[in-house]
């Protein structure tokens, strides 16, 4: 991890209710701190010993969007302009799934194009990350 050249940032439908929202971006944070274990600080000790597991060690900004935004970024994220950068997405396909195979068969059964994003995550490149988003407000 370069803190000072990377970035990461969740895009999330703001118009989606607060419990999908939340939803979204647990998804989105456990995919990405499996895929980049390194944004994780060590566990440490409080001033009564008492352990707590590591946090993410840089901000993870989440920014307002909405299902034609997110779509088009996912679309974006799809090119060779921006295939270094780490992205996961999270559809309507996923969260209307009961358990992983469920949404194995189903997601191999939909096209991208009938996809509704309800959640993106970016991590890479600050320069590319901020070409994306740099103009989106934040999710409040």
């Amino acid at each position: 991890m370069d803190s000072q050249n990377d970035k990461c940032v969740m895009v999330i439908d703001e118009n989606l209710p607060l419990g999908i929202i939340a939803n979204t971006a647990a998804v989105l944070g456990i995919t990405l701190g499996k895929q980049h274990p390194e944004i994780l600080g060590p566990d440490v000790l409080d001033g009564t010993m008492n352990n707590h597991l590591g946090i993410t060690a840089i901000p993870v900004p989440i920014l307002k969007g909405n299902a034609q935004i997110i779509k088009e970024l996912r679309s974006r994220l799809y090119t060779e302009e921006f295939q270094q950068l780490t992205v996961v997405d999270f559809s309507d396909v996923a969260q209307s799934c009961n358990d992983y195979e469920d949404f194995t068969q189903k997601i191999s059964r939909t096209d991208e194009e009938n996809l509704q994003y309800f959640g993106i995550a970016m991590y890479g490149n600050k320069k590319q990350v901020n070409k994306l988003t740099g103009s989106m407000g934040l999710l409040r």
